[in-house]
């Protein structure tokens, strides 16, 4: 397979990172380097990280990289790999740095993958199909999710939408109706 950044998009346990865990075996086998963005800050979310990592081989490397995921892609040894996930990566840079960083991210991970050449299959969330916020924040997240969804979408070989664990590709959209 040639190298790719496939993006798996969906609402929260729709299946996007089984599938990413499923498609990265059958591309790199043993030969898959994890980026985790997760930070285990509670025993709620330590609980779930302990669940993504019972899914995923043993044999894999787990970056832990809450931050400067492009940085930590340029060392990745394997011709594949998980960023799980976009969401979070926005999640921390927004609330660290705020807007700016978000963007330097997201530039800096397609920079690297443009460089490293291997198969990238990047989870993310789609939070675009709700209400708008209440809340200043969570308006501020969700813009930036979006845009820094729209901008890996624009990047990508191939994108998929997932929806309780069924699978639809999504396109570029034409330049004229």
């Amino acid at each position: 397979m040639p190298p790719g950044l496939i993006m798996l998009i969906g609402g929260a346990r729709s299946g996007k990172s089984a599938l990413a865990v499923r498609w990265a075996a059958a591309l790199g086998r043993e030969q898959v380097t994890f980026l985790a963005t997760a930070r285990a800050e509670d025993d709620e979310m330590r609980q779930r990280i302990a669940a993504h990592r019972a899914q995923r081989p043993a044999e894999w490397l787990t970056l832990e990289t809450p931050r400067h995921v492009g940085r930590a892609l340029a060392r990745v040894p394997h011709r594949v790999a998980i960023l799980d996930c976009l969401t979070l990566l926005v999640s921390n840079a927004l609330l660290e740095e705020g807007k700016a960083a978000v963007e330097a991210e997201i530039r800096e991970l397609l920079d690297a993958w443009r460089a490293w050449r291997g198969t990238l299959l990047v989870v993310t969330n789609e939070v675009g199909q709700g209400i708008v916020p209440v809340n200043p924040l969570a308006r501020r997240y969700q813009d930036a999710l979006g845009w820094a969804n729209q901008q890996v979408r624009a990047a990508s070989t191939a994108a998929y939408y997932l929806v309780a664990g069924g699978v639809v590709p999504l396109q570029a959209p034409p330049a004229q109706p």
